[in-house]
């Protein structure tokens, strides 16, 4: 592949879940303008957004129940809308699955953004063939959850698609790239297919930018934010945390860094632990694009925030695409009061033993906040086994799960009797019922869910 691009690719990242920071594009949008004017005439830039989580779909369908217009990112607006123009005047093409259940509609009000920006109307693709969600899909899914299919009130389907309509939408000329449930690491993987031209069974190279991706895929994280532990790992500057730029050459070889100007910290420690983050099996990384092996992987910095990453090896992709499905399962209920001063633990210790006595048949979460919580279990097991430890400002938390509305708002009504049916002191009572949401995975050939992409929106 000799006629491969020899400038690196730089691919920043501005996001790392739905509900991220919406300021964190202009500090990378600020860094690429910046190093494609000072890199050579080929530089090319490309600007990631990751939205999605494994729920955020299931909630993004059920938005656009209610609203045929909405079930996109909810803060597309907020993210994009201040460097959208930049990014176009620039040349910096973004990829992203803020779309969420709705690719199309998130397309549209991208359009709209456009011209209310004064911009030229940009080439925006949708790539579609995630959502299994349709009645005339459930028998595929059928075939792979057997008859619990019939039980479940479905909400979404989705499966996790790779690189390719991505790098073939780009290799189209779209300047916007809108997806729904891709993996993570393909919204890194694609513009690296399209900039050098790599084949689709190219393993090793294709591993190199899925873990690239990877390190990208959380946005912050891997410049300090979930690292810092004061005293242990100090982390500077977090209230200005920036967001990571990878640089990745022609051999898929990349060096992470981060916006110029901005908190964090970016070093050999926050690339590792970002790089085993949600790994299930080092030399087996599965995605639908390859089987990354980072067994051998070498992180080395080279120079101030630089880190490179080395020694990944790929393997041919999986035959399956994962599906996620998720479903209704009924309602979680919980409440909350507190008890301070002399023998607030014994008072609310004393609380949840009255609301296991009056909710019996529901399987109560106990939890004595600032006593002992995070270590208890859904039986109370630990709760019951440990001593009182003295704790004089505790707050009770319980929760229950069940099938019918009616008999988890019990468990509302019973908290809120404590005022004057329970221990002294009580007090802060706050209740919640929430809807909830099961998912169950599976696998379907890929044969089976076809991909596609449109350009949508065209000069």
């Amino acid at each position: 592949m000799s006629n491969l691009p020899a400038s690196p690719l730089l691919v920043g990242c501005a996001a790392g879940f739905s509900g991220d920071r919406t300021d964190a594009a202009g500090p990378v949008v600020d860094t690429l303008i910046a190093r494609m004017q000072h890199g050579p005439s080929e530089q090319r830039a490309f600007l990631i957004f990751e939205t999605l989580a494994e729920r955020t779909l299931a909630l993004a369908q059920l938005r656009r129940r209610a609203d045929p217009e909405a079930g996109y990112e909810p803060l597309l607006d907020a993210m994009l809308r201040p460097v959208l123009a930049r990014c176009l005047a620039h040349g910096i093409r973004i990829v992203s699955n803020f779309g969420a259940a709705n690719p199309r509609a998130a397309a549209r009000h991208i359009a709209r953004m456009a011209r209310e920006l004064g911009v030229a109307a940009p080439r925006i693709a949708v790539v579609e063939g995630d959502d299994l969600s349709a009645p005339a899909q459930r028998a595929l899914l059928r075939e792979q959850l057997g008859a619990e299919m019939d039980r479940m009130r479905l909400v979404s389907a989705n499966a996790y698609i790779g690189a390719e309509p991505i790098a073939a939408a780009l290799d189209a000329g779209a300047q916007i790239v809108v997806c729904g449930r891709v993996a993570d690491p393909s919204l890194t993987v694609g513009p690296a297919m399209s900039h050098f031209g790599w084949r689709s069974d190219d393993w090793d190279r294709l591993a190199r930018a899925t873990m690239a991706g990877h390190l990208l895929e959380c946005g912050a994280q891997v410049c300090g934010g979930y690292f810092a532990d004061p005293g242990y790992k100090e982390v500077p500057g977090l209230e200005a945390i920036g967001f990571p730029i990878a640089e990745i050459d022609a051999d898929g070889l990349c060096i992470i860094g981060k916006a110029d100007a901005t908190g964090g910290l970016l070093s050999e420690a926050t690339v590792k632990e970002q790089l085993l983050y949600e790994v299930h099996d080092p030399a087996a990384y599965l995605t639908p694009d390859v089987v990354a092996d980072i067994g051998d992987a070498e992180v080395s910095a080279v120079g101030p925030e630089r880190v490179a990453l080395s020694g990944v090896r790929g393997h041919a992709r999986p035959a399956d695409y994962k599906v996620n499905v998720c479903y209704e399962g009924g309602w979680l209920a919980e409440g909350e009061i507190s008890y301070a001063g002399a023998r607030a633990e014994a008072r609310a210790r004393l609380a949840a033993d009255i609301l296991r006595k009056r909710l019996a048949g529901l399987a109560l979460r106990v939890d004595l906040i600032g006593a002992i919580s995070i270590f208890a279990d859904d039986a109370g097991r630990m709760l019951d086994a440990m001593p009182e430890s003295g704790a004089r400002d505790v707050r009770l938390r319980v929760a229950a799960t069940h099938e019918e509305r009616g008999e988890a708002e019990r468990l509302t009504r019973e908290v809120m009797a404590l005022y004057t049916c329970g221990p002294a002191g009580g007090g802060g009572v706050r209740t919640a019922l929430t809807p909830r949401l099961n998912t169950r995975s599976c696998l379907l050939p890929r044969e089976q869910v076809p991909v596609r992409f449109e350009i949508v929106e065209a000069a």
